[in-house]
Formats: structure tokens, C-alpha cells, sequence
């Protein structure tokens, strides 16, 4: 086996889904190392489900490849997989007991005390015979999750596990799936909302935008993208760099969407940059500040406002 891939859990080459010649995920290549914590972020219907669900063996792609665990024989390897897509498929009539051995009954799994140890993983031992159609939301999720922990992944693939949680069901959520990842060494990839949460835990992120994935970065460079800057609005972006570079010798801006440049430099001589950039004939509309969160940058690179 190749080294390289094998330090990688999934590997996807311009994968592909489309419905009616419209391209819902487009030609995404994305890198899940083995030990991430995998934040996948995009506004509803950027493809994040359905990205999934060709992971997950549930949809099929119209172009592409994917590698998992660095080998091709995909159907093989999803045994290593565990999934949460969409609402966890549950017998409400039934506990959470009942319904983990219809699943221990359904993969085969003859470990004594399975059903009880994963119960007890997730929170959910001391539910005797209270039925699922009575579970609050949050234990809900944590049933999906036993579910999806069963066959005793390597692999975890969550959509949207914290959507619809009260805060003290998301930091159960949350330090569950960190126990899970430090202390099992499970990998995860997972899609979220709610973006201050996702920062807490993931070690690596996609950002998907109308089916592209448009940037990958590990939580180390997120941190740098997000430090302190001066975030100005000019009416023409490109004339604007150019007086950065060659007038003002500024190397470290980026250019966003929405005619957005932030300088990382200098921030004490912001009056005369204005000034450079004003007597150079550029259209300053707006400059203040800012310091980035997770959700300020995702913002950023999507074109939403704050």
C-alpha cells in the first residue's frame, strides 16, 4: 500500500452528482487525514447531504472517483463506516435498546454486551423502557450516533448531528465526539450550522459553495486567515492591490468577494493608506478592524453579511 494514501481515510477526485444536467456537487477533491476532526461547511443546498451520501454508499456518482482508507474497493471499506445523514432511522415504538439489537441483529455483530457498551458510550444506559417517541431531541441524536457507532468505525460521516439541540445537548454532542475521536481514534467528518460550535472541535475544514469546494484549511491556518486585520471596501479591488504593492509595498493582503481587501500589516498607518489609496483614484467605500471568527470568514468567502 502507498504511504501516503494510507494516511488519508477519504480521497475524493472531481466527484460528481448531478440531477437533471444541474451539477449539485461539482468536481470536489477532498482530504480527510486519518485523526481528523473534519468541519464540512456550506449554506443549505451548497451539496453537503449529497456529498455525503455518495461517501456513504447511498447515492450514487455521475463522475468522479474516491478512495477510502487509500484503497478502491469502496463497498469493502464502507464497513468501516458509520453514519448520521438526515434523521437517524429509528423504530419510535421501540427503546433504544430494542432498536440497537435490531441493528446488532441486521450487521451480525456477536459481541456479548455490544448493545449495552455503546448505550453507554452515548448517555443512553439509564433509558430502561422509555420508547424513542419520547426522547427529547438531543437524545434522539445520541441514538443515531449509537447507531452509527455499532460496527465499531474508524470512520464517522455526521450531517448536521447538533441541528435542533438545546445548549447543554450540543456540549454533550460535542465532547462525545471528541472522546470518540482522542480516545477510539475514530475519524470524522462532519457538517454543521452552527459554526462557533464546529470551531471547537475540528481540526481540519471545506468550505463548499453551489457544489464547489472552494477552500480547504487545517484549524492552525484558520487561525491565521482569522487574525487581526484592516478590512477595507474599494469600488475596484484589482486597482486597489496594485497601489498596495507598488506604492505602499504591502505584501500581505488578501482579496475577497464583495470588493473586500484585508491588510495584516501596518495597522498603525491606516490613515495613510487611505490617503495612498484615495489619491490614487480609488473609490474607498468603507474601513474599519476586524479580528475573523470561523463564521466571519465562512461569511466572507460566500458573500453573506454579517
Amino acid at each position: 500500500m502507498n504511504p501516503e494514501k494510507s494516511n488519508y481515510v477519504l480521497r475524493t477526485n472531481d466527484l460528481t452528482k448531478s440531477y437533471g444536467g444541474i451539477k449539485v456537487v461539482n468536481e470536489v477533491c477532498m482530504n480527510v487525514r486519518q485523526g481528523d476532526i473534519y468541519g464540512f461547511i456550506g449554506k443549505n443546498g451548497a451539496g453537503k447531504t449529497t456529498f455525503m451520501r455518495m461517501v456513504s454508499g447511498l447515492a450514487t456518482p455521475t463522475a468522479g472517483s474516491m478512495t477510502l482508507f487509500g484503497k478502491t474497493e469502496l463497498e469493502l471499506e464502507r464497513k468501516r463506516i458509520g453514519s448520521l445523514i438526515e434523521s437517524p432511522g429509528v423504530y419510535p415504538n421501540m427503546t433504544a435498546k430494542e432498536n440497537l439489537e435490531v441493528v446488532r441483529r441486521v450487521f451480525g455483530i456477536t459481541k456479548k454486551h455490544a448493545v449495552e457498551e455503546i448505550l453507554l458510550l452515548v448517555g443512553l444506559f439509564n433509558t430502561s423502557n422509555k420508547k424513542v417517541k419520547q426522547f427529547s431531541m438531543g437524545m434522539k441524536q445520541r441514538l443515531g450516533l449509537a447507531v452509527s457507532l455499532m460496527r465499531n468505525p474508524d470512520f464517522l460521516i455526521l450531517d448536521e448531528p447538533i441541528n435542533g439541540l438545546d445548549p447543554s445537548g450540543i456540549k454533550e454532542i460535542r465532547e462525545l465526539l471528541q472522546k470518540l475521536n482522542e480516545e477510539r481514534k475514530i475519524s470524522i467528518l462532519i457538517s454543521s450550522h452552527i459554526l462557533g460550535e464546529l470551531s471547537k472541535v475540528a481540526t481540519r475544514y471545506g468550505i463548499i459553495r453551489n457544489g464547489v469546494l472552494i477552500e480547504e484549511f487545517d484549524a492552525a491556518e484558520l487561525n491565521e486567515k482569522c487574525r487581526r486585520c484592516q478590512k477595507i471596501v474599494v469600488d475596484n479591488t484589482a486597482h486597489a492591490a496594485r497601489v498596495l504593492e507598488d506604492t505602499l509595498f504591502i505584501k500581505n493582503f488578501d482579496v475577497l468577494e464583495n470588493h473586500v481587501i484585508r491588510i495584516f500589516e501596518r495597522m498603525d498607518e491606516v490613515e495613510a493608506i487611505h490617503r495612498a489609496l484615495v489619491l490614487d483614484g480609488v473609490g474607498l467605500r468603507e474601513s474599519y478592524a476586524a479580528g475573523q471568527d470561523l463564521e466571519g470568514y465562512f461569511m466572507d468567502l460566500t458573500g453573506d453579511e454579517k
